[in-house]
């Protein structure tokens, strides 16, 4: 497990999963979070 604020950090891991308020938000790979458009597609464009 990992922990990162950073998105270069968590791009490459096996599952991801995003917390917002102190629960769970999204999880999965990073290509599939990006076409899923929630809150991590959301931090990709912003950086």
């Amino acid at each position: 497990m990992v922990i990162a604020h950073r998105l270069s950090t968590v791009r490459d891991s096996d599952e991801i999963v995003v917390l917002e308020h102190g629960r769970i938000a999204e999880r999965g790979r990073h290509e599939d979070l990006v076409a899923a458009a929630g809150p991590y597609a959301q931090l990709v464009k912003k950086h």
